[in-house]
């Protein structure tokens, strides 16, 4: 086992997250985690500030009763919170530059804890996959960025002869010991190790976020599908619009970094999916429960209330929330947390 996380801050504090396990709670979205070298990949060096995302927070909360869903007193007092962040934005700190990461090295080091409990977007996200799953035929199932083999396992469970495919290796150990009997390779969603038309079932889920252009890397999975096969797609959802929350990581020499995330309309999906003869046999967007937040700043998924922020330390967004509990419960409020697709692929 490597050595433990970064300790000293409440981003990286050994109480919450470490390679041995969790203490409190895992963060249902974005988990800070440390890596072992970076690579150097494309892509913009983005600036994160704390304070930019609690104002951005009242500021969704303040549409949102611009448009009547609140009323006066609620507006007064996220007015009020703004001036109380804004004189109070030294106490935040600076901010961090982070630059891209590839997701070979953000989500190696999650590998040890991404099936730990409290991760409440694959808790949404898993019961509809599963009901999509268990109303089809059984055949050859490709899980296409499979992570820890999750889904690879309930796929194996229902018969399926099940192959995994997954960029990160730590992330293929495990889901090599959870399902021993599926054949597991390390390659990207552009590039599958398989013949055309040799799989019945693919399976990609919470993946697709950190694709830059769907068309590719969907009709990669297009390719191995056979006619009347079946494509069940997942991903994360971003807070509002197309404004998705990069994925942070610290590197070994106190570096940060992120890894890409790409928020998407549905249309989007449908704009890559329906030219290579994909037919939609269901849609759902299930939403993240609300309030998010207790009055005291306790998560009520999980009843957890994760430590205070720490000036110098990537914007730690649940942490965040308890200093705005208010303004974060009306901007999460009704957002949805993931988007499933059932696709078929046409028998021409």
């Amino acid at each position: 086992m490597g050595s433990p996380v970064l300790t000293g801050s409440a981003l990286t504090n050994p109480t919450l997250v470490s390679e041995q396990g969790v203490g409190h709670r895992r963060p249902p979205f974005f988990f800070p985690g440390v890596i072992d070298e970076y690579s150097r990949i494309d892509g913009p060096v983005i600036y994160q500030h704390p304070l930019a995302y609690l104002l951005g927070l009242d500021g969704i909360a303040l549409l949102r009763a611009f448009s009547g869903v609140y009323d006066r007193d609620f507006t007064l007092a996220r007015l009020r919170e703004i001036q109380t962040l804004l004189d109070s934005a030294e106490d935040l700190g600076d901010g961090v530059e982070a630059r891209p990461i590839t997701t070979r090295e953000g989500y190696d080091r999650w590998a040890p804890l991404y099936d730990e409990p409290g991760n409440q977007l694959l808790d949404i996200e898993q019961p509809i996959v599963r009901e999509i799953l268990d109303g089809l035929p059984v055949g050859v199932a490709l899980d296409a960025a499979c992570g820890t083999g999750r889904h690879t396992a309930y796929l194996a469970s229902l018969g399926h002869k099940v192959i995994g495919v997954d960029t990160s290796p730590g992330m293929l150990v495990r889901a090599r010991d959870k399902v021993p009997e599926a054949e597991f390779y390390e390659a990207d969603l552009h590039d599958v190790p398989l013949p055309d038309d040799s799989v019945d079932l693919v399976v990609c889920a919470i993946a697709l976020s950190h694709v830059e252009d769907l068309g590719p890397a969907l009709a990669e999975l297009v390719r191995v599908l056979r006619p009347d096969g079946h494509l069940v797609l997942s991903d994360s959802r971003g807070l509002i619009g197309d404004i998705g929350l990069p994925l942070v990581r610290v590197g070994p020499g106190g570096e940060f970094g992120y890894m890409p995330t790409y928020a998407r309309l549905a249309s989007d999906y449908l704009a890559a999916a329906l030219p290579l003869g994909l037919q939609v046999r269901r849609c759902e967007e299930p939403r993240t429960p609300s309030p998010l937040l207790g009055d005291d700043g306790v998560t009520l998924y999980d009843g957890a209330r994760l430590p205070d922020p720490v000036p110098g330390d990537p914007p730690y967004i649940w942490s965040l929330h308890a200093l705005a509990v208010e303004a974060t419960n009306a901007a999460w409020r009704g957002k949805p947390a993931a988007i499933v697709w059932h696709f078929q692929l046409s028998a021409a």
